[in-house]
């Protein structure tokens, strides 16, 4: 029997697949999978491709039939192959009852590891029982490679996103004999309902002024509408680009960044009343309490030294910080880009899986395989609740 070795720990392996369950994407490409895997069939049976003549045939195509077929992805609705004879009949569906798990595995390995061919062939074999040739499966993963693509480029316009949470998270990938660091540029929607999803994704040789803008010109091309508000970090780049791309459209500072960058400026020991004082002013809702009690911790240690590089850091960026308090709809989830951090927490253990990626087609995949392919409840929280 043909042995399996899968890069991925099986266990985390499984954990997509269930989380996969729900989503029309997986079940798009498994019913192509199917659907090319039994037209192969019906070619070998007649022994000649479509359209190819052969005065020695015995019989011939006769189209096809609608069959639905479940699997632990939902139902697929297949078109299986006829012939006039009525003799051909498909083995994959007997095969795919005694290894859907690995097929499934293997369909997620293709997005998170740049798919090695020889390994798609040994699970394609084992599941029909004949071997297939590398250009036939190469053509599988670029039909997969595809539907990746469509999701990059899908029209937005037919939802409006108030808010837009933007983050780079950095990974290694090997480019002319060489190893680089890519940036992966992150775009989560918030819709008017308050529901969070994940509409944008791209790699970018460095985080900048420029990759921003070509990132944000690219929501724009895709019909991102109603934008009031941007959440991101301080990144100089990023901040212009949101300014000169998006007028009119306020800049919410995260917050949870801003409280690091202040406290990483205070000193270590004996300032547990400074920590707490700061700690307090960002969980302040109201915009005027807000005000008076940055006030009230400038009185208190504006004479002491050691807290001259804080106090300046606060003054500087606290409006920005605390921007989200003048919107319609005020709402604590909007003060930061937490939401991200699963997500980025997620590229980050594929990443380890891999460490370098052997190029970017293969980063492409597993960076876009949690969205492309993954219920994203399990990556963010997909409610608000404006």
């Amino acid at each position: 029997m043909t042995q399996l070795h899968f890069t991925l720990n099986i266990e985390d392996i499984q954990n997509l697949i269930n989380a996969e369950v729900k989503n029309n994407m997986a079940k798009t490409i498994l019913t192509k999978l199917f659907n090319e895997l039994m037209e192969k069939e019906r070619d070998e049976y007649l022994e000649n491709e479509a359209y190819q003549r052969d005065p020695n045939r015995s019989t011939y195509r006769n189209g096809y039939y609608e069959r639905d077929y479940t699997t632990k992805i939902g139902t697929l609705t297949l078109r299986v192959p006829r012939t006039r004879d009525g003799k051909f009949s498909t083995e994959v569906f007997e095969r795919y009852q005694r290894n859907e798990k690995a097929l499934l595995a293997t369909m997620l390995e293709m997005y998170v590891q740049g798919v090695q061919v020889r390994k798609v062939s040994k699970v394609i074999e084992n599941m029909c029982g004949k071997t297939y040739s590398k250009p036939f499966v190469s053509s599988l993963t670029k039909e997969l490679d595809e539907e990746v693509k469509q999701w990059r480029n899908s029209n937005l316009s037919g939802t409006k996103y108030p808010y837009l949470i933007v983050d780079v998270v950095y990974i290694k990938v090997r480019e002319n004999n060489k190893v680089v660091l890519k940036a992966c540029h992150i775009a989560i929607g918030i819709t008017e309902k308050g529901n969070r999803e994940i509409i944008g994704l791209d790699l970018s040789a460095s985080e900048s002024e420029y990759s921003w803008s070509n990132f944000f010109e690219y929501l724009k091309s895709r019909g991102l509408s109603g934008l009031k508000m941007v959440i991101s970090d301080a990144h100089k780049g990023l901040v212009k680009a949101i300014k000169e791309t998006f007028i009119s459209v306020i800049w919410q500072r995260c917050q949870v960044h801003f409280l690091r960058n202040i406290l990483s400026k205070a000193p270590r020991k004996n300032t547990e009343e400074f920590r707490t004082d700061i700690k307090s002013l960002f969980k302040i809702q109201d915009i005027n309490l807000a005000r008076k009690m940055k006030y009230e911790i400038f009185l208190k240690y504006e004479n002491e030294k050691k807290f001259q590089n804080c106090l300046s850091t606060l003054d500087d960026g606290f409006e920005d910080a605390f921007a989200y308090l003048a919107n319609d709809v005020i709402h604590s989830r909007l003060r930061s880009t937490n939401c991200l951090e699963r997500l980025n927490e997620e590229v980050r253990r594929r990443e380890k899986v891999v460490s370098i990626f052997p190029n970017e087609d293969s980063a492409i995949r597993l960076i876009f395989s949690p969205s492309a392919l993954g219920d994203q409840s399990s990556l963010i929280s997909t409610k608000v609740g404006l």
